[in-house]
């Protein structure tokens, strides 16, 4: 019956009943047969009458007649079926198969990315996904990147070698295999490495780290070798890979990590190719991470990535450089001072200054001023830093009350301890996620080194809120929580980092991140000091931090009127300009 089945589906007129066989001797009893077309097994015919279901033509199998004669006498309805033949039995074996092939290759040609599909769109898995930036298109070049002066010196060098090799092959020297760009995110890494390609006048491979690797095994390494063989054929040129700790994490630092991990696969490829590139091809790998002290070592050995160049967050002089780029297409106001701005941003990347410009154009537009003053760029200062004034979130007479008595005592600590980073504003407008309030102090000078009291000096700062709290209320809140995790972690630091604490002594009890390099097991590395000096050093943190605590009572203790009226004026006005705070006594230290 299946073999009429199919045969009925395949005819070109699909208007064919099929029918039992004895129903076919009924019809023909009945003289309603037109015409038949008989086959060793089956009978095609056209009636003479429709059938119920309208159509006059009919397939059926046939039976063999004596059977068919005794079937009908006792009344049984019969129909025949046909014997499996060998085209069924190998369509049968066939066609799952290939209707698998068929819905691989369709995701094959997805997943390469190819517009030829087939076999070509399954190896376009294997293809690099590096993006190729023509010469001609990159319109970046070193005097767009500001802040970073000793980084470009040393990619210039990159640029001449690139430019003009045959002046430092007449001396023996060779293009150096890679660099590696390492740096806070945001210094401008990347934009870096554009200028670079684009001071060069050369191709630029752009890629991400997270583009090597798929959930197929050996996908990755295919990736690597593919944009290898790609950039031999366009040298000279450049290969930039962004994020790179991506793909060169340490191999074995984790306990789960094995031989046939696909990142290790790739990791290895990609260190074959870097030591398999003809010193005499003009091919500059760079790369870029915010996260070095987890690449594999193997990377970072001479021959492979030869020059490290930190891109670091920039100093005054910097910022000032940075912002004339991205203020010269701003419309200023004559007040506005690149000094006070670079001034008021110590720690501000590259990217935060880009941010911080436009935020204060945002909001000079939203005022309707016909150029950013600046009084903009303060507020946009306080927006970057602090987060989006949230006006709507109304406090309670109780909770604004402790959330200024909080915030002034954080101004009057800072403003009593000689040495301290000047308060500029205090205020109780809710700012951000979960700020009340908050103190801006701005530092005069970038540092780069701080001393022991100076760490003391910030803890109790911190906790100046809390201190407040528990000299008018006689309890603490729940405000003072992020203080308090920040004061932990400079006490920790100074005693577990620093050797700060004497009779801890001078120990490193904590190693840096940097130290993972190299090490057994990774970030499973067990504790390398005993539960007694564990003990200790949970008390020496806890001692510091209440000595700070202690320090900072004291402090208001001493000016508890000048706390009082500051807390009101906040109050009544909300906020409060640095001059505007009540002068505390200064604290007077012993000489030495």
């Amino acid at each position: 019956m299946a073999g009429v089945v199919l045969l009925s589906w395949l005819a070109p007129d699909s208007g064919i009943d099929v029918i039992p066989y004895s129903q076919f001797e009924k019809l023909l009893a009945d003289g309603k047969i037109g015409h038949v077309t008989v086959t060793p097994d089956a009978l095609r015919g056209v009636l003479r009458e429709a059938l119920p279901s309208g159509h006059t033509s009919f397939v059926t199998q046939r039976v063999p007649s004596d059977l068919a004669a005794a079937l009908s006498t006792r009344g049984v309805e019969f129909s025949g079926a046909p014997n499996e033949s060998g085209f069924s039995r190998l369509l049968s074996w066939v066609l799952p198969p290939l209707l698998f092939v068929g819905i691989w290759l369709l995701a094959s040609r997805f997943m390469g990315g190819g517009a030829g599909g087939g076999l070509g769109g399954m190896m376009g898995v294997g293809r690099s996904k590096a993006k190729l930036v023509a010469e001609t298109e990159i319109k970046v070049t070193f005097d767009d990147v500001a802040g970073v002066d000793e980084a470009k010196e040393e990619l210039r060098e990159i640029v001449d070698f690139l430019r003009k090799p045959q002046e430092f092959e007449r001396l023996g020297a060779h293009i150096p295999r890679g660099i590696l760009l390492v740096g806070p995110p945001g210094t401008g890494k990347t934009l870096l490495a554009r200028a670079m390609a684009g001071q060069a006048g050369v191709p630029f491979f752009a890629t991400n780290g997270a583009e090597f690797v798929e959930m197929f095994v050996g996908v990755g390494a295919a990736r690597v070798r593919d944009l290898f063989e790609q950039a031999r054929k366009l040298a000279p040129c450049i290969i930039f890979i962004d994020e790179l700790d991506a793909l060169g994490r340490a191999r074995g630092a984790g306990p789960m990590s094995g031989g046939h991990d696909e990142k290790e696969q790739t990791l290895n490829q990609l260190l074959a190719e870097m030591d398999g590139f003809d010193r005499s091809v003009a091919v500059v790998i760079l790369a870029a991470t915010n996260r070095p002290e987890v690449l594999d070592p193997a990377l970072l050995r001479a021959g492979r990535f030869d020059r490290q160049v930190l891109v670091d967050r920039p100093d005054k002089k910097g910022r000032i450089d940075i912002l004339k780029i991205h203020l010269k297409r701003l419309t200023l106001a004559p007040d506005v001072s690149l000094a006070d701005i670079a001034a008021q941003t110590p720690g501000f990347t590259g990217a935060d200054l880009a941010n911080l410009a436009n935020e204060a154009a945002v909001l000079a537009t939203r005022r309707g001023a016909a150029a950013i003053g600046n009084a903009d760029f303060s507020a946009a200062v306080e927006r970057v830093i602090a987060g989006l004034e949230k006006r709507s979130r109304v406090l309670i007479p109780r909770e604004r009350r402790i959330v200024a008595y909080h915030e002034m005592g954080h101004a009057l600590v800072a403003l009593a301890l000689p040495g301290a980073d000047p308060v500029t504003k205090v205020s109780i407008i809710p700012r951000g996620i979960a700020a009340l309030g908050y103190t801006i102090q701005r530092p005069a000078e970038d540092r780069f080194l701080i001393g022991r009291q100076e760490l003391e000096d910030r803890m109790t700062i911190l906790l100046g809120g809390r201190a407040a709290e528990l000299l008018v209320n006689g309890d603490a809140s729940t405000g003072a929580t992020d203080d308090l995790v920040k004061a932990t972690d400079i006490a920790r630091g100074m005693v577990l980092r620093f050797g700060m604490d004497t009779a801890l002594g001078p120990v490193a009890w904590d190693t840096d991140a940097g130290q993972f390099l190299g090490e057994q097991g990774g970030f499973w590395r067990p504790r390398r000091y005993s539960e007694e000096t564990a003990r200790v050093i949970d008390e020496t943190v806890r001692a510091l931090l209440l000595a700070a605590q202690d320090r900072a009572l004291a402090i208001l203790r001493d000016n508890r009127t000048q706390l009082d009226t500051g807390a009101a004026d906040l109050l009544a006005h909300e906020s409060l300009e640095g001059k505007d705070i009540p002068r505390p006594k200064p604290v007077i230290r012993a000489a030495g």
